[in-house]
Order: C-alpha cells, then structure tokens, then sequence
C-alpha cells in the first residue's frame, strides 16, 4: 500500500490553504512555489479538491484558492478519497481474477478480509480526523494525531461478502 504522490501533494496544498490567513486565499503560484510543484500539477490538484467541495476560488487578479467550509468540517477520509480513492476497493476482486472468469478465492478468502480489516482501520482513523487536526507544526499534530488515536474506537462491524 502507497499514497500517491496526488493524494500526498493534495492534502499538503490542502492544508496550506486552511493556513492562509489571507481572506483572497493562495493562487496557483504561491502554492506551486511553498510547495516546490510545478503550475500546471497545482492546477490539477486545486481542480480536484475544488470539485470535491473542499475549496472555492476567489474571483479577481489578486485571486486565489479559500476552504469551501470550515477546517473542522473538512474530514480527511474525504478528502483522500477524492485525490485517490481508498486502499482497498471490493470491486478489485472483480475486476483482477487472473486468468479465469472469476477468483480462485472469490468464496473463500483470507487474504480479501485482511484488506477489508486494514480498510476499515484506516476508515476508522481518518473519520476522526479534520483538517482543522493538521493545520499545526509537526510536533504539535503529531501530539493531536496521538491522542485521536489514543481514544477508544467504536468496535468493529464484520461486514457479509
């Protein structure tokens, strides 16, 4: 499993944002420059997250790119979601059966529950956390990211295949 360097880069742009105390936002240039990308790659990423509802572009020469709502109500799940997708998607199963019309393992599979448990794990973390969390220092959201973690989750459901 990897994060991709458009979910990486997305959130970071992401959370320059939601540090922009400017009320025009942070243009294209200004984020490619903080973050060493390339105009074009900022304008895909900015495109995807303004698509997501994420963020809203201020009009203007002097524009830029503002959150669309609240660092608080911006969950992190989501927004990895639309710069990538999730780690493991049910459908993959489907659509990578080797050489034959279906799985070998399509009934019975270990392997496909250890990623639906790792899915839901990650699921799980990322719906506690807001961008409002990373909007700090390192050593400050590594302290709130620890104590997320600290708390105690909801059990797990088992889900039916």
């Amino acid at each position: 499993m990897k994060i991709t360097a458009q979910e990486e880069y997305g959130l970071r742009i992401l959370i320059r944002i939601a540090g922009c105390k400017d009320k025009a936002g942070l243009s294209i240039p200004q984020l490619a420059e903080a973050e060493g990308l390339s105009s074009h790659y900022v304008a895909k990423l900015t495109r995807i997250l303004r698509m997501g509802g994420f963020i809203n572009s201020t009009p203007g020469h002097k524009g830029g790119y503002v959150l669309a709502r609240p660092a608080r109500e911006i969950g992190i799940r989501g927004v990895l979601e639309a710069l990538g997708g999730v780690l493991f998607d049910k459908r993959f199963c489907q659509s990578h059966s080797g050489t034959m019309r279906l799985c070998t393992n399509s009934v019975d599979c270990s392997a496909r529950s250890l990623w639906q448990m790792i899915q839901y794990t990650v699921d799980q973390l990322l719906d506690r956390i807001t961008l409002h969390e990373l909007v700090n220092t390192e050593n400050e959201a590594v302290k709130v990211l620890n104590y997320i973690l600290e708390q105690k989750a909801p059990p797990m459901e088992v889900e039916a295949r």
